[in-house]
């Protein structure tokens, strides 16, 4: 393994170019009365970055942690409380369904060309039929990282490649205050994901494959499936304790096992299918529970036809409107079915032959 000399990671800036990069975000000339203060803002950032100032406020982690004297972002133990609080109003009978509905379209009427997306509209036909089932709501809109002021999902680190244990649930690597990676909006997904019965994916295919927030969103939920809830037990990111703790014989807990499912994938040419594949694929793989076939769809919409017509094909194409319908008409009898104790994986009592 190649080793790598302290200050000399890769990405480390030096204080020249550390300097351009802070003052990205001050290019307007509306800054430029303020430049003095700048400069004082930035020499406490440039501290915080040398000084690798990642969680500047921890408290101890104290009763219930591995090691109750390890300090651990407050801001983390913050959203580790809303999770727990989150997974334990889920868990009682008399908390209403909810479905989440996941918006993995980057377009919407804010940001260029500032036309709604198709998928937004699907989303919609899908609400309309939760409400008349009298389930809630919530939809997950993430083509607000395209239009919306500082919102933000930071890239997967691939602390799992490590060690299991290194992922913590939920994500420790963010907010890092010293690189300036803050504004993360997955703490609020992980919330609303856990909060959730039943989760239907609406998108579009991007060149292949899922859209660049979809996979943004999918990659940060990797410790959701096997995610250490106790990043005491590795003090942070100490990678030889987590391969320690996965050696010994890691459980890999799956945080959002036991909710329902349904995918809505479309598309212009090709790749719709292997889309549609791969998000079932994942959701079985965490532990989440299909709704049937009608509620696993891809189609084609304006098959190589002008892009420009495409909301036209949608409002011609009344079957598909229907079959969008059903998804949720589906999502909705399993989630009333899983809740009454009614609807169980046929596979749940069998064990995989070779666990991770």
């Amino acid at each position: 393994m190649i080793k790598i000399r302290k200050g000399q990671a890769p990405g480390h800036l030096q204080r020249a170019a550390f300097h351009e990069r802070f003052m990205q975000s001050f290019r307007d000339p509306n800054f430029a009365s303020e430049g003095e203060a700048l400069a004082r803002i930035e020499a406490i950032a440039w501290h915080n970055y040398m000084d690798s100032r990642k969680a500047p406020v921890t408290r101890k982690g104290g009763a219930g942690f591995a090691d109750p004297e390890y300090p651990i972002s407050v801001e983390w133990l913050e959203a580790r409380a809303r999770l727990r609080k989150a997974q334990a109003a889920w868990a009682k009978p008399s908390t209403p369904s909810r479905v989440l509905l996941v918006n993995g379209s980057p377009r919407n009427d804010g940001t260029c060309p500032g036309e709604n997306s198709k998928t937004h509209r699907m989303v919609q036909l899908a609400k309309t039929q939760l409400d008349k089932a009298k389930i809630e709501c919530d939809v997950l809109d993430l083509s607000l990282l395209a239009s919306e002021y500082g919102r933000r999902i930071h890239p997967c680190k691939g602390c799992v490649s490590t060690a299991m244990p290194l992922c913590h649930w939920p994500c420790s690597c963010y907010p890092n205050h010293s690189l300036n990676q803050v504004g993360d909006w997955m703490n609020e997904i992980y919330e609303r994901w856990v909060s959730a019965h039943g989760v239907i994916l609406f998108t579009p295919t991007h060149w292949y494959q899922a859209t660049s927030p979809l996979k943004l969103m999918i990659d940060r939920l990797v410790c959701a499936d096997g995610g250490n809830p106790d990043p005491s037990s590795t003090h942070g990111k100490k990678a030889s304790e987590a391969k320690e703790l996965e050696m010994n014989g890691w459980n890999y807990p799956k945080h959002l096992a036991g909710r329902v499912y349904g995918v809505v994938v479309h598309g212009d040419v090709a790749g719709v299918e292997e889309l549609r594949r791969n998000l079932t694929d994942w959701f079985d793989w965490i532990g989440m529970i299909d709704a049937g076939a009608k509620a696993r769809l891809d189609r084609y919409l304006g098959y190589y036809q002008p892009y420009a017509t495409s909301h036209d094909v949608l409002d011609a194409d009344r079957d598909f409107q229907k079959e969008v319908r059903n998804v949720s008409r589906a999502v909705a009898h399993a989630v009333t079915r899983l809740r009454a104790g009614h609807l169980k994986p046929p596979d749940s009592g069998l064990k995989p032959p070779r666990p991770k």
